[in-house]
């Protein structure tokens, strides 16, 4: 597999590495990435990327714990096998988690306080419940 099959977008405020477990997950589910499939290295991504080292291997690591990949010492890592539910349900969770984790980092820095992220965060998801994402300034 060739590295062009990733891009990163820097302004999504998704980090990287949840991009390229994302990625990794739907190459797997259209079925470009099949089992025996190799990725590239994770220096060679983060080269072809520009991004760090650990980025990826971080990436790397989520999906190995998923039991979606497998590294073999001088060999490359793998692809294992399809995504199955359980698999599935365990990465968009840790995905979400760190996601959201990194969004209430982002608040605390800017100073906001728990209860004022939870009410606007409670806001929000009540108008998405209801179809009506957007922007309200009031």
């Amino acid at each position: 597999m060739n590295t062009q099959s990733f891009s990163i977008d820097f302004r999504s405020g998704i980090p990287v590495y949840i991009q390229i477990v994302e990625q990794v997950q739907a190459l797997i589910a259209r079925g470009e990435l099949l089992p025996g499939d190799q990725l590239p290295t994770v220096r060679q991504l983060a080269s072809e990327l520009r991004v760090n080292f650990n980025t990826i291997a971080r990436a790397y690591r989520m999906l190995d714990e998923a039991g979606l990949i497998s590294t073999q010492q001088g060999r490359g890592t793998y692809i294992m096998e399809s995504l199955n539910g359980e698999r599935s349900k365990f990465l968009k969770t840790r995905s979400l988690e760190d996601q959201i984790v990194g969004f209430i980092e982002s608040l605390r820095q800017q100073g906001y306080q728990p209860d004022e992220a939870a009410s606007a965060i409670n806001k929000v998801i009540e108008s998405w419940k209801l179809g009506q994402v957007s922007r309200q300034f009031e």
